[in-house]
């Protein structure tokens, strides 16, 4: 008898132990914040927010969407891997996290060591646009002006590394054209500086600058998708002048690296959950994207398919690592 209250007590004394007692604690117990590296009313940040209501909904507490833009994303990005890895801090991630992985070799954190997979989101891809101050009408006359003007053109991103700067450097090289990149901030500012004419021509969201093409400020080439997109069919693809092009843009959500995996597959459950809802499907498509629903185990080598692909697109665009 004396034993067994010595084991018994033993035990309660171990389930006592603050560790023990924070891992058996149920999640969430308090907000969680989604931490997005970029600027504000671009394509993770739009996401960010739509997933956040029906998340605290599903979940019983707030989600929060904390902008944390700067470094190509590796500041905001930075943040979240040396965070508590207890579920309260996660990263809205894109395809600027896998192109980093060789563009950034200093940054000081690595994706697939100081993170982990959560969940992927949604994919979509881009309009290319230009300012209508620039002469050519069709996507071969821009083509065609381009290589006759080595380097007398810019084209604005909302950062480098990011999805839209890959599509434009794949572009040039696929074209054998050059042009200057000039990086913004973010998709607002580098879409008012090509709106304003300081920068003629931009790779952008389709659902963004569909508005911009339809009231005459930019004018629209071409989109980057496989074949034509729904929102825009006017619009011949890149890939019908360029053959093999495509260029996109997806999403994801990642945590610390230790963060327990029951906290990462209910928070993988109940985004594939939401992506999967008719109402969000219908929403997605209206923005022109298509969600990408994957388990932990997909997502994971997805990312590092990723990685190895956006090293080629580097290396056939010949940029700079920095």
């Amino acid at each position: 008898m004396f034993r067994r209250r010595e084991i018994l007590a033993s035990g309660a004394a171990v389930l006592a132990l603050p560790g023990v007692a924070r891992a058996q604690a149920p999640w969430p117990q308090r907000p969680v914040r989604i931490v997005v590296p970029f600027g504000l009313g671009g394509s993770a940040d739009v996401a960010a927010r739509f997933l956040a209501e029906p998340l605290q909904q599903s979940l019983g507490q707030p989600f929060v969407v904390e902008n944390r833009p700067g470094a190509g994303a590796v500041i905001g990005t930075d943040l979240v891997a040396k965070s508590q890895p207890d579920g309260y801090t996660l990263l809205l991630m894109s395809n600027t996290h896998t192109a980093n992985e060789t563009l950034i070799p200093n940054r000081p954190y690595r994706l697939m060591t100081d993170l982990a997979p959560v969940a992927s989101i949604n994919i979509a891809h881009h309009v290319l646009a230009v300012h209508p101050s620039i002469q050519a009408q069709t996507l071969p006359e821009l083509i065609a002006l381009l290589r006759a003007n080595p380097g007398r053109f810019d084209y604005a991103s909302s950062g480098p590394g990011t999805p839209y700067h890959v599509a434009g450097e794949v572009f040039l090289a696929m074209a054998g054209a050059q042009a200057t990149h000039v990086p913004f901030r973010g998709s607002n500012e580098a879409r008012t500086a090509l709106i304003s004419g300081q920068v003629p021509i931009m790779f952008d969201a389709i659902p963004t600058m569909r508005e911009q093409i339809a009231g005459g400020r930019v004018r629209g080439l071409a989109t980057t998708g496989p074949q034509r997109s729904p929102l825009m069919p006017e619009l011949p693809t890149v890939a019908e002048a360029l053959p093999g092009y495509e260029a996109s843009i997806w999403l994801g959500l990642m945590a610390p690296a230790a963060t327990p995996l029951p906290i990462r597959e209910r928070l993988n459950a109940e985004v594939n959950r939401i992506m999967a809802l008719p109402a969000t499907r219908d929403a997605q498509a209206r923005a022109g994207a298509q969600p990408m629903s994957m388990s932990i185990a997909e997502f994971d080598a997805f990312l590092r398919a990723d990685i190895t692909r956006q090293a080629e697109y580097v290396r056939m665009a010949r940029m700079t690592p920095t």
